[in-house]
C-alpha cells in the first residue's frame, strides 16, 4: 500500500507541472526595449532632472592659466513641448595643472530638441575660480608696494593666486538614450567662454579712506568638456 501511495503522489506532481499555463499567468520576466510610447513620454511637458559627471580643460587666453577640469555636475528644468525646454546647469570641477583649486559654473539653458534625442544649447551665467596655493610668481606691483588698489592691464603674468567670477556663455550639444519611462541617459559636449575678474587682497587698507587695497585681474578663458549623466523625468 505504501509503494501504491508514492507512485499516486509522483503522479500528481507530474501531472501538476505538466499543466500548461494559465490565460492568466504572468510568466517569466522578460527585459525589453524601450516603446514608442516610453519615448513619446519624454516629449511631454514636466519637471526634469539630470546628474552626471564631467572631463573638460579650460585653455587660457593672453598668458591666463589653464588646465584640465573633472568634477559633478547637477541639471533642472522643464521640458516645454516637444521641441523646446528651459534648464539650468550648475557645475563644480576640480582644476589642476596651471590652474589649482575649483571652477564653478550657474547657467540658465535655452534648449532646442531637433530630433527626440539630439538637442542644442545656449547658455548665459555666472562661473567662478578659487585658487589655493599654486606656486606661481607675484608679478609686480607687490601687495606691499601699493598705497592705492591696482588693476593689471592683462592677464600676463598671471598673479599667484585667484579668486573672483564672471560672466560665462556655452553651447552644447546633447544625445539622449531613453531607458524607460522614467530613466535615460547621454552625454554631451560643450564649448564655453568665461572672462573672471580675479581679487587679490592684499591685508592693507588706503591711508587717506580706509579702503581695503586690492590687486584686480581680468582673466579670459575658453572650455570645452564632455559629460555623461543619467536623467529622470
Amino acid at each position: 500500500m505504501t509503494r501504491v501511495s508514492t507512485w499516486l503522489a509522483a503522479l500528481l506532481i507530474a501531472s501538476a507541472l505538466a499543466r500548461p499555463a494559465r490565460a492568466d499567468d504572468d510568466g517569466p520576466v522578460r527585459v525589453s526595449l524601450p516603446t514608442a510610447s516610453d519615448r513619446e513620454a519624454w516629449q511631454r511637458p514636466g519637471f526634469r532632472l539630470q546628474l552626471g559627471v564631467l572631463y573638460g580643460h579650460l585653455f587660457g587666453i593672453g598668458g591666463a592659466p589653464g588646465g584640465p577640469l573633472v568634477g559633478p555636475l547637477l541639471r533642472i528644468g522643464l521640458r516645454l513641448d516637444p521641441d523646446w525646454s528651459l534648464l539650468a546647469s550648475f557645475s563644480y570641477a576640480v582644476a589642476s595643472g596651471d590652474l589649482s583649486g575649483l571652477r564653478y559654473a550657474a547657467t540658465l539653458e535655452p534648449t532646442w530638441h531637433l530630433t527626440p534625442h539630439l538637442g542644442v544649447a545656449l547658455g548665459l551665467g555666472l562661473a567662478g575660480i578659487v585658487e589655493g596655493r599654486t606656486g606661481r610668481a607675484d608679478p609686480e606691483p607687490l601687495p606691499s608696494t601699493l598705497d592705492t588698489s591696482y588693476t593689471f592691464p592683462d592677464a600676463s603674468p598671471p598673479i599667484a593666486r585667484c579668486i573672483g567670477a564672471g560672466v560665462v556663455g556655452l553651447t552644447r550639444a546633447d544625445w539622449l538614450w531613453v531607458l524607460g519611462p522614467r530613466t535615460s541617459t547621454g552625454l554631451a559636449l560643450e564649448l564655453d567662454g568665461q572672462w573672471t575678474g580675479c581679487v587679490d587682497d592684499t591685508g592693507r587698507v588706503e591711508p587717506d579712506t580706509a579702503r581695503p587695497i586690492v590687486r584686480r585681474q581680468f582673466w579670459p578663458h575658453l572650455g570645452v568638456s564632455l559629460s555623461w549623466v543619467i536623467a529622470w523625468r
